[in-house]
């Protein structure tokens, strides 16, 4: 089944607005999770273009990387590393204005710049985030907490 994405104009928190549900509807209709991660993420890139999206799977005691969009990335993270495995370890969504200033930040890229990280929780137990990068500094707002949380609620 084909699938068009419409893309609003207008400013980010108008785009997501017009995005989320278009989301929604494409996951509605498949059952696989890797499958709508991997849309989610192809419509948040064709949207807004970020650096790199894409999804880390909890498995066993690491973070495994999923479906994304943008440069090769690190395969495992383990829990407590990095912003992925500090976002997972707290269970709460954390956003990095400059990430060479995130202690312990792991450059899987050294064009990132700066990252939000939502943690996906289901019945209290983390199972997978959403990475986003940036490559300018301190690229993302409350805006984007609000609605990338609003995202991973989806899954």
């Amino acid at each position: 089944m084909a699938e068009n994405l419409i893309i609003s104009e207008g400013n980010r928190e108008e785009k997501y607005k017009s995005l989320i549900p278009q989301i929604k509807s494409l996951n509605s209709f498949e059952e696989d999770e890797i499958a709508n991660m991997a849309n989610t993420v192809a419509a948040l890139k064709e949207t807004f273009n970020f650096f790199w999206i894409g999804f880390y799977r909890v498995i066993k005691d690491e973070l495994v990387l999923g479906p994304f969009q943008g440069p090769i990335a690190c395969t495992r993270i383990k829990k407590g590393k990095g912003v992925c495995g500090t976002s997972w370890s707290e269970a709460k969504t954390i956003l990095v204005e400059d990430v060479d200033k995130f202690p312990g930040h792991i450059a899987c890229s050294s064009a990132s710049k700066s990252e939000i990280v939502v943690p996906i929780i289901k019945d209290g137990i983390v199972t997978a985030i959403i990475d986003i990068d940036s490559d300018k500094l301190n690229d993302f707002s409350e805006i984007d907490t609000k609605y990338v949380e609003e995202i991973a609620k989806l899954f």
